[in-house]
C-alpha cells in the first residue's frame, strides 16, 4: 500500500505542476461602438417571439410551426449537437484514459503445464504539462459557442422570412381583391359600350378602348394569382410542410393588410451593448475564441509531451489463489516524447493559428460593422416606409373622390371617355402601390427585429 501511496502522491503533483498554458488567453477586441439610444424603447422588439408585436393569430401559427420543422432548423440544431459532441471528446483528452482486464494463459515445456492468471486495471494519463489539451479544450468549447449561435442565427433568418412571405401573401391578396374589383367594373362597362356599339349609340374605338381595358386587368388578376399560388409554395418549404400538405393547404387570413397592427413606438436609437448579442456577433466571437486557443494548441506542440501509465492487479499461477495479498502486482511508468525535426511543421502550424486569428478578428469586426449597418438601415426604413404609407394613403383618397367626380362629369357629358379612363387607371395604381408602401412597413419592422437579432437573452 504504501507504494501505491507514492504512486499517487506523485501523480497528483506532476498534475498539479502541469498548470502552464502556451498562447495568449482571450480578451474580447475593444471596438469604438457607439451609443444609439436607449433600452427602454426597444423592450417590445426584443423578446423571444418577436413576432408577436404584429398581433396576427394566423403568423403566431406558421412561425410555430417553422419553428419545429423548417429544415434549415433542424440543420442548424444538428451542427449543434455535433459540436456538443467534438466539446466532450476534446474534454476527454484532459482526463485519464482507465481499462481493466482479465487473462488466463496455459503453456507447457519440457512435459510440464504453465498456469497463469492475471486480473489487472490500468490507467494511462498525459501530462497536459503545457495546456495543449486545455487549449484545444477551450477551442472546442468556443466552437460550440460559435455552432449555438449560427444556429439562433438559422433561428432568426428563417422566423423573419416566414414573416415576409407571409406579409407578402397578404399584399397580394389585398392587390388580387382591388384587381378583381375593378376588373368586375370593367367588365360591367364593357358590357354597356358592347350594346351601344351594336346599337350604333358609340363608335367602335370606344368599344375597343373600354374592352382592351378589361383585357388588362384581366391579366394582372392573372398574374396575381399566379404570384399568389408561388408564395404558397414557398411559405409550405419555409414552415416544413410536406409535398401533399403543400398541394392541400391554404393559409389561412387572419385579417387584412392594412388592419395588421404595426407598433407605434418604433425607437429611435438602439443602445450598443445589445447589438453585440446578435447571434451573427456571437458566432463571430466564438470562432475569434476557438482561433485563438489554437494558437496556443499550435505553440504547445513545441515542447515534450509527458506521459504516464501505471496498472495494478493480481497475478498467479493459480485461480483459487489470484485474489491472494500475495498476489498483488503493479507497476508505474513514464515517458517524455520530444519534437526534434519535423522538416518545419510545427513553425508552419504556428504561423497558421496566428493567420487564422487575423483572419477571424477581421470577420468579427465585420460582423459588428454590419450590426451597426443593417440597424442603422433598419431604423430608417422604420421612419420613412411610415411617411411613404401616410402620403400613398392621402393619393389614394384623393384620387377616389377623383374618380367619384369624373364619373358623375362622365355621365353628364362634361367629360369623355377617356378622361374616365385615365382617373379609374390612376386609382387602380395608386392602390396598388398603397398595399405595396403597407407591405414594406411591414417588413422594415421585421428588418428592426432581425438587426436587434430578435429574441435574445444575455449570457
Amino acid at each position: 500500500m504504501h507504494n501505491y501511496k507514492n504512486l499517487a502522491l506523485l501523480s497528483i503533483s506532476l498534475i498539479l505542476l502541469s498548470a502552464c498554458e502556451m498562447g495568449p488567453d482571450y480578451k474580447r477586441p475593444k471596438i469604438n461602438m457607439p451609443d444609439l439610444g436607449a433600452e427602454k424603447e426597444i423592450a417590445e422588439f426584443v423578446n423571444n417571439r418577436w413576432w408577436n408585436v404584429f398581433s396576427d393569430s394566423t403568423l403566431n401559427r406558421l412561425e410555430e410551426q417553422a419553428l419545429k420543422y423548417n429544415s434549415d432548423l433542424k440543420q442548424a440544431i444538428a451542427n449543434v449537437d455535433i459540436a456538443y459532441a467534438a466539446a466532450g471528446i476534446a474534454f476527454s483528452d484532459l482526463l485519464p484514459s482507465v481499462g481493466a482486464s482479465v487473462n488466463s494463459s496455459e503453456s507447457l515445456k519440457t512435459n510440464k503445464r504453465n498456469k497463469d492468471h492475471v486480473a489487472a486495471a490500468g490507467a494511462s494519463y498525459e501530462l497536459d504539462f503545457f495546456g495543449k489539451y486545455r487549449r484545444a479544450n477551450e477551442a472546442a468549447q468556443a466552437n460550440l459557442l460559435s455552432s449555438t449561435a449560427a444556429k439562433e442565427l438559422v433561428l432568426l433568418t428563417v422566423t423573419a422570412e416566414v414573416a415576409k412571405t407571409y406579409f407578402q401573401l397578404r399584399s397580394l391578396d389585398a392587390k388580387l381583391a382591388i384587381a378583381k374589383r375593378t376588373l368586375k367594373t370593367r367588365q360591367e362597362t364593357c358590357a354597356v359600350y358592347r350594346s351601344r356599339f351594336k346599337n350604333g349609340y358609340c363608335t367602335e374605338l370606344d368599344y375597343l378602348r373600354v374592352e382592351s381595358e378589361m383585357s388588362s386587368v384581366k391579366t394582372t388578376v392573372l398574374d396575381l394569382e399566379s404570384s399568389l399560388a408561388k408564395i404558397e409554395n414557398a411559405l409550405s418549404v419555409l414552415i416544413g410542410s410536406s409535398p401533399s400538405e403543400m398541394i392541400a393547404r391554404k393559409t389561412a387570413k387572419d385579417q387584412a393588410i392594412e388592419k395588421l397592427r404595426i407598433p407605434s413606438n418604433v425607437p429611435k436609437g438602439i443602445p450598443s451593448d445589445i447589438l453585440a448579442r446578435r447571434p451573427d456577433v456571437l458566432q463571430a466571437e466564438g470562432q475569434l475564441i476557438a482561433a485563438n486557443a489554437k494558437i496556443g494548441e499550435a505553440r504547445a506542440a513545441h515542447f515534450p509531451s509527458i506521459s504516464l501509465t501505471g496498472a495494478f492487479g493480481f497475478e498467479s499461477t493459480s485461480l483459487t489463489k489470484l485474489f491472494n495479498s500475495e498476489s498483488d502486482m503493479w507497476n508505474f511508468g513514464g515517458g517524455i516524447s520530444l519534437p526534434i525535426f519535423s522538416g518545419g511543421k510545427i513553425t508552419a502550424m504556428n504561423k497558421a493559428a496566428e493567420a487564422n486569428y487575423r483572419k477571424m478578428l477581421a470577420g468579427y469586426e465585420k460582423s459588428i460593422q454590419m450590426a451597426f449597418r443593417e440597424t442603422l438601415d433598419a431604423l430608417t426604413s422604420n421612419r420613412k416606409t411610415r411617411e411613404i404609407v401616410i402620403s400613398r394613403t392621402r393619393q389614394v383618397n384623393s384620387l377616389k373622390r377623383g374618380y367619384y367626380i369624373a364619373k358623375k362629369q362622365k355621365d353628364s357629358g362634361l367629360i369623355g371617355l377617356l378622361d374616365l379612363l385615365d382617373v379609374e387607371r390612376g386609382l387602380l395604381s395608386a392602390e396598388m402601390k398603397l398595399v405595396g408602401a403597407l407591405q414594406k412597413q411591414l417588413n422594415a419592422v421585421v428588418d428592426l427585429c432581425k438587426a436587434l437579432g430578435g429574441g435574445w437573452k444575455q449570457s
